[in-house]
């Protein structure tokens, strides 16, 4: 018990060992540290309740006011009849020897702080026994004045510490259930709980997280007198992680109660949390929106089909699932729903969910229709003729948890709810992309939309893949400061390169420059001891890279230029072989007169015709700017012209600045072949400062770039959707540069 300022230090008999630990002498009050702006005064006196002016320090500078909670002495004595508890904001740290007044200048109460700041379990104990039977209504109003506005950690600490002091046990949290959705399900006992939305801090190894909690109740026979059970649940975008609760603050029936987790709670998995509510849901009694929000959790993915259970002719089938980087999805499948009872179909992952049935293509799949012709209690109830059973859909979930059950969440027009589990395959958006269109028949009427938008987004969503070197093999004495390397890239479709290895070693030019030849892993495994053979019997100097995780051209040329450290290097690809000797020596000459420039020589068609001779935009007089190429053109077009400027140059063979990849950030991944990527990354490299030049007087000849085993049709839509990514890409920002006034403000 506190005595007033004029008694000699006085202990009550009764006071536990904190209170009798920090007994004050006449004229001083206790100080406990709240947080970093906020001070708790114990004191005694007749300071009136509420908002105080207060002042500090020898010189009495005034602060804002404070406030301050009394109460009657539960032993008084003639000279201290009250006590009171302050809150003080925005003090110091020192306060060693400093006093403090209460009240006006002329008429306050003056006060010297205690030598030392006592902790809050000691404070708490010296208002419980001084207010004795009234401390639960002055913690409470303590309580309310330090949960007003952004409560730390540090403070909630400081509060749970005064609502266990008064309220030795209010009750237990036993277990805590996780969720695929991010809520989290609380179950124990309290004797303060009040059924219904409580809003309530939650305690622990965290930054504090105030929520709303929907809190039902339930007989418990074996809980104390006085105490019932309850459930709650916290929202997903208000819980914290199970481990790092250790309890709640809440104001419940008779004011602020703090109940704890009990040290032998349980943990129970998302998988297991829907039965633990189930099997308490019948007995609980709360608000009617708690009730339905709990039975709604109970109803919650429990890691298997449940969609083959619903009383309705529902079914649903996946019959692909592909997760590019960055949790890019592409799925396909059927959902069988004629009498339209399914309200939402939503793809799903931890707490994250994208809305697949408002933005799907369906399409005719008559295979699902017939296969269940035959089943009576499939029938629909309204013959339709709806037979777009078939889905595609691309969608963007995060992939943090790598494990995370990913799944669909059929939704029915009664709340009702069943689940559907995928598992995706892993790879490269363009290899699912691949596989999407492949198993589509061409003849499809629905292809046109699956194409804009699901395959096109879908591409443009993802992320690029940057070549990864594997192992590096050396051939003969490797110099590359000897002369500017030559980067051959081999990827798809360029299988055998011994005629190029042979063309190279019988050029005097190229016979003595550091080749490097770079190809995808798996082709390396098999092709590495061959082709070191190889070039040892035409004794060239050549480097073998391996890069994983990539395949085409670009890919392997931006993979061998990583592998070395020189200055300039001339990149080649594999399909591609020179139309005479001494073209080495003339790209090279012609580059040295345009330091950190791109030199390219024409690229011709066996026929000769010109397969590529620059690229450019055309402003003419469209509204939207044009790529233009000189493709399909006679070779005689260009060859009387002299050195050209060109708006994008062709990495397939050029003179360039090694570091120049690197620079423009590599090569998209987001084109299903070559052509369009290549002048995706040439257009790039002109905006990242290079300069680009065409010579027509060398030439190589080649084809165009085909994937093995590509039909025409094939082709022709990979050549058309990668139109559609490269206009999508380049469009705004070419139209810009012919229109400035277009620009975004």
């Amino acid at each position: 018990m506190l005595v007033r300022e004029q008694s000699p230090a006085v202990i009550s008999p009764s006071a536990g060992g904190h209170a009798a630990s920090r007994a004050i002498r006449s004229g001083r009050v206790i100080g406990c540290r709240v947080d970093e702006t906020t001070l708790l005064i114990i004191g005694l006196g007749r300071v009136t309740a509420g908002d105080v002016v207060v002042g500090l320090g020898e010189d009495q500078t005034v602060t804002p006011s404070l406030f301050v909670s009394e109460w009657r002495l539960a032993a008084s004595s003639p000279r201290a009849k009250h006590g009171f508890a302050a809150l003080l904001p925005a003090v110091g740290t020192d306060l060693a020897m400093s006093t403090i007044r209460f009240g006006e200048e002329e008429t306050g109460a003056r006060y010297i702080f205690a030598p030392r700041l006592t902790s809050a379990e000691e404070a708490a104990a010296l208002v419980v026994e001084s207010a004795g039977s009234q401390s639960a209504a002055v913690l409470d109003r303590l309580v309310d004045a330090l949960m007003v506005g952004n409560v730390s950690r540090r403070r909630l600490l400081t509060i749970t510490a005064l609502l266990q002091s008064a309220h030795a046990s209010d009750g237990f949290i036993e277990l805590i259930g996780e969720s695929h959705d991010g809520a989290t399900f609380l179950q124990g006992w309290s004797r303060g709980m009040a059924p219904g939305p409580c809003r309530v801090s939650v305690v622990g190894n965290m930054t504090p997280v105030v929520a709303e909690c929907g809190i039902a109740i339930f007989p418990r026979p074996d809980a104390p007198d006085g105490a019932s059970g309850f459930v709650g649940l916290l929202g997903a975008s208000q819980a914290a992680l199970a481990l790092d609760i250790e309890g709640l603050v809440f104001r419940g029936r008779a004011g602020w109660r703090y109940v704890a987790v009990h040290p032998r709670k349980r943990i129970a998995g998302a998988l297991e949390t829907p039965e633990h509510i189930r099997s308490i849901l019948l007995r609980t009694h709360g608000a009617p929106d708690v009730l339905l929000s709990l039975r709604a959790a109970a109803n919650s993915f429990e890691g298997k089909e449940t969609v083959s259970s619903l009383p309705y002719p529902v079914r649903m089938g996946v019959d692909s699932t592909f997760e590019a980087d960055g949790g890019n999805l592409l799925v396909s499948g059927w959902l069988y729903d004629p009498d339209g009872h399914v309200a939402t179909v939503r793809l799903r992952r931890c707490d994250a969910a994208a809305r697949l049935d408002e933005r799907w293509t369906r399409f005719d799949r008559p295979d699902v229709t017939d296969s269940f012709d035959d089943q009576q209690h499939f029938t629909p109830s309204l013959r339709s003729e709806q037979r777009a059973h078939g889905f595609i859909a691309h969608a963007q979930l995060p992939n943090e948890d790598p494990g995370a059950p990913l799944y669909f969440e059929l939704t029915l027009h009664d709340s009702r709810r069943a689940f559907l589990p995928v598992k995706p395959t892993r790879v490269s958006a363009r290899l699912a992309a691949l596989r999407q269109i492949g198993s589509i028949d061409p003849a499809n009427c629905a292809l046109p939309a699956i194409v804009d938008s699901q395959i096109v987004p879908f591409l443009g969503q993802s992320g690029r893949l940057t070549p990864v070197i594997e192992t590096i093999l050396d051939a003969g004495s490797f110099d590359e400061e000897n002369s500017p390397p030559i980067v051959i890239g081999a990827g798809e479709g360029e299988e055998d390169i011994s005629p190029l290895l042979a063309l190279l070693a019988l050029d005097p030019e190229t016979r003595r420059t550091p080749l490097v030849i770079a190809m995808p892993a798996e082709r390396f495994r098999r092709q590495a001891a061959r082709l070191r053979e190889l070039a040892r019997f035409y004794s060239l100097s050549a480097r073998l890279v391996s890069a994983k995780g990539t395949g085409d051209v670009y890919d392997m040329l931006e993979a061998g230029t990583q592998a070395l450290s020189c200055e300039t290097v001339v990149s080649l690809s594999a399909s591609l072989i020179p139309h005479a000797k001494g073209w080495y020596g003339k790209l090279l000459a012609k580059a040295a007169t345009l330091k950190g420039s791109f030199v390219s020589p024409v690229l011709v068609y066996e026929d000769h015709s010109i397969r590529w001779a620059g690229s450019w935009i055309d402003d003419g007089n469209c509204d939207e700017p044009v790529v233009g190429r000189y493709t399909g053109y006679p070779l005689k077009a260009v060859t009387d012209m002299k050195l050209t400027r060109i708006a994008a140059p062709s990495l397939e063979c050029c003179v360039m600045p090694r570091d120049a990849l690197l620079r423009a950030g590599g090569c998209s991944g987001g084109y299903l072949g070559a052509q369009e990527k290549g002048l995706d990354l040439g257009l790039r490299l002109s905006r990242s400062g290079f300069d680009s030049y065409l010579l027509p007087s060398v030439q190589m000849w080649g084809c165009d770039d085909a994937r093995n085993g590509d039909s025409p049709v094939m082709a022709a839509l990979v050549e058309e959707i990668d139109r559609k990514i490269f206009k999508r890409q380049w469009l705004p920002i070419l139209t810009v540069e012919k229109h400035p006034e277009k620009r975004p403000a």
